[in-house]
């Protein structure tokens, strides 16, 4: 499909423990199964997002099967998750190395940006029945994560099915492109880039507009991750937190 240029770095650490875009991935893959084999004992109807169930019925399990259902194995099916495979990697491997609680925050933001943006889109005329069609978000959030990813690495050159060439800051585009002539909904991929540009603004071009930074990972999260050691040339190495921004303390 779409092909970096740059070479892979050898000497990247390799976590001692599991990577947790392993564990999202494997969640996913592992629900389909559920869903499609044992169709009998549960349904995706009981997974989908469903603001009404959630509030009358109490049923808040769907702001989180929601993500982690990718409907029927089609191709559209595919080409996400070998978006979720390589890009959630590079992302945890590289931006997010040694810094697992802040990914985990990305993830979380990016869920409820992209939960708020169906809610209030139900409501608003016209464009309310396109948003009650979404009804699994999953997609939309791997989608995200391709888009942070090529705004942090806009330069490097990548080429689609050999076909073109281009830098990755297109490549949410691209991709966008292939979907649609697959069938696929524009919305969905759409709801994945206004979420990844959102996280991108406040992550990273909002903090060094201002000196602030107001996706800082809370507290209470930080405590959930222990910091991980990782493995390089077989010697155990802590990555510390990054340091903050010049005058972060100041307003925090």
């Amino acid at each position: 499909m779409v092909q970096a240029d740059a070479h892979h770095h050898p000497l990247l650490p390799h976590r001692r423990h599991r990577h947790h875009d392993r564990l999202f991935l494997r969640g996913e893959f592992l629900l389909w199964l559920y869903c499609s084999s044992i169709s009998l004992i549960i349904s995706p109807y009981n997974l989908y997002l469903n603001p009404k169930l959630v509030v009358t019925h109490y049923q808040f399990w769907r702001l989180i099967t929601n993500f982690l259902y990718f409907r029927k194995m089609d191709l559209d099916f595919l080409f996400h998750m070998f978006f979720l495979a390589r890009y959630c990697k590079l992302l945890e491997e590289n931006t997010f190395r040694g810094r697992t609680a802040d990914f985990f925050y990305m993830l979380f933001f990016g869920a409820t940006v992209l939960t708020g943006i169906v809610l209030i889109g139900g409501m608003i005329p016209y464009v309310s029945e396109s948003f009650a069609k979404i009804i699994f978000l999953s997609n939309s959030l791997t989608f995200m994560m391709v888009y942070v990813w090529s705004k942090q690495n806009p330069y490097i050159h990548m080429s689609f099915l050999g076909l073109f060439t281009f830098t990755a800051a297109y490549l949410p585009w691209v991709l966008l492109g292939f979907s649609v002539l697959v069938g696929a909904s524009a919305w969905v991929d759409l709801l994945g880039m206004i979420a990844g540009h959102a996280y991108y603004f406040l992550e990273d071009v909002y903090p060094q507009m201002t000196g602030r930074r107001p996706l800082r990972t809370p507290a209470f999260i930080r405590s959930l991750f222990a910091e991980e050691p990782v493995v390089m040339g077989g010697r155990h190495v802590q990555f510390a937190a990054p340091p903050p921004l010049e005058g972060e303390d100041h307003h925090n």
